[in-house]
């Protein structure tokens, strides 16, 4: 919902709140006479709740804060829902990059955009989880938001994948973290830095599997509410963001206590 939209909203839940609030607090003997004789008509309750407003401009902040915990309450609960009916494709599939222990006993699956600088910072963040963990499996999956180079350094990444998935993370380490934004070009170059036959890469572009791996992580994305690089999704949970390395870690171990991302 638009902000002015979403800000009137919470102004005519104030509004219908505080209304009753102010019959209530009328004293019995006032408010039964009103009752006899009159009642109080629409512009007046909106006018005496305007003036509270006016007077108490926080509370529409409060109902801010609270519309917003209510909506990640619901947003969190209808993530749980869909995350415990995943398709197998999610964490297992034929087209997906893995790094860390493919047998890993948590899986933890990032959507990701070359371009996205927020995946640049939690490349060390990944990397180093993996390095520490060696029960951890990492699930890449392609999400080029980002515009045309996006698109094109992902379809090199696929084709990478389909040809040489042994030099896939160095490729994807180095592509990543390289500095501005990249493309196809800079994807080519990024696989022959990492020693994959130029020839065989460039054929590979035609390969089925690399559209049918873009095809699978945007509709993944589109199943699970997917908007932003990097989303991360462990167990039960869905992260968007740069989380961090120690709080990927603290929902690790949760998974391996209780077998969901917080327990």
């Amino acid at each position: 919902m638009p902000r002015s939209l979403r800000s009137l909203a919470l102004a005519s839940v104030a509004l219908a709140a505080l209304a009753g609030l102010a019959l209530v607090e009328l004293p019995f003997e006032t408010a039964t006479a009103q009752t006899a004789t009159t009642t109080l008509d629409k512009p007046a309750i909106e006018k005496i709740v305007r003036d509270y407003i006016v007077s108490n401009p926080e509370i529409l902040i409060e109902a801010q804060k609270e519309l917003t915990k209510r909506q990640e309450a619901a947003q969190a609960a209808a993530a749980r829902q869909k995350l415990a009916e995943k398709p197998a494709t999610l964490e297992n599939s034929k087209l997906q990059a893995v790094l860390g222990n493919p047998n890993g006993d948590v899986t933890l699956v990032e959507f990701f955009d070359y371009n996205c600088g927020y995946c640049k910072r939690a490349l060390g963040d990944v990397n180093a989880l993996i390095e520490a963990d060696p029960k951890l499996k990492v699930v890449l999956k392609e999400f080029p938001i980002l515009g045309r180079g996006s698109a094109e350094a992902a379809q090199v990444s696929a084709a990478v994948n389909v040809i040489a998935p042994a030099k896939y993370r160095a490729f994807h380490d180095k592509l990543l973290a390289a500095q501005g934004q990249v493309d196809g070009a800079a994807a080519i170059q990024a696989a022959k830095d990492v020693g994959i036959d130029q020839a065989a890469l460039k054929k590979a572009f035609s390969h089925p599997d690399v559209k049918a791996t873009l095809e699978e992580s945007y509709d993944l994305a589109n199943q699970f509410g997917v908007e932003s690089t990097p989303t991360f999704i462990l167990a039960d949970a869905i992260l968007p963001g740069a989380v961090g390395v120690d709080a990927l870690k603290k929902r690790i171990a949760a998974v391996r206590e209780c077998g969901k991302a917080a327990c």
